[in-house]
């Protein structure tokens, strides 16, 4: 009965619920990160994270990645991190998420389980009443 529940759970999310093994690679892509990403879990699963990270973004993230695989360490804890992260299509989205570290009953680390917002329309309000912001405290120096 739990064990439905909690793949309910994970299946129904409206948010991204994925998980990446010790190599990055996907081994859960939920309702959720279809949505979000525009791939089927068909498309994602077994693929790498690359298929979400800007390229651009890459090397940092994997340096990143391994480290904390083979440490077991991750600076972040239960802070909410903001990257941008890409949808099927190219378009650039901006993303906020948690992570969770899944390790083994000996305290290996098995991966990282991700919790995935997109936060792309906000980002953009704020940006443009940045912007605003900045051109009136312009025009007010002026």
């Amino acid at each position: 009965m739990m064990e439905k529940i909690y793949r309910d759970i994970l299946e129904q999310a409206p948010d991204a619920v994925l998980f990446a093994d010790r190599q990055g690679i996907l081994r859960i892509w939920n309702r959720g990160a279809e949505n979000l990403f525009g791939h089927s879990a068909a498309e994602a699963l077994g693929q790498s994270l690359d298929l979400i990270i800007p390229e651009r973004l890459r090397a940092r993230h994997w340096e990143g990645y391994y480290r904390v695989m083979a440490t077991g360490e991750t600076r972040y804890g239960t802070d909410l991190l903001k990257v941008p992260a890409l949808h099927r299509d190219g378009r650039q989205l901006s993303c906020e998420f948690s992570i969770v570290m899944l390790k083994d009953e000996e305290g290996g680390v098995l991966g990282v389980a991700s919790i995935v917002r997109d936060v792309t329309a906000r980002w953009e309000k704020e940006k443009a009443l940045m912007a605003r912001l900045a051109e009136l405290e312009k025009g007010m120096q002026q």
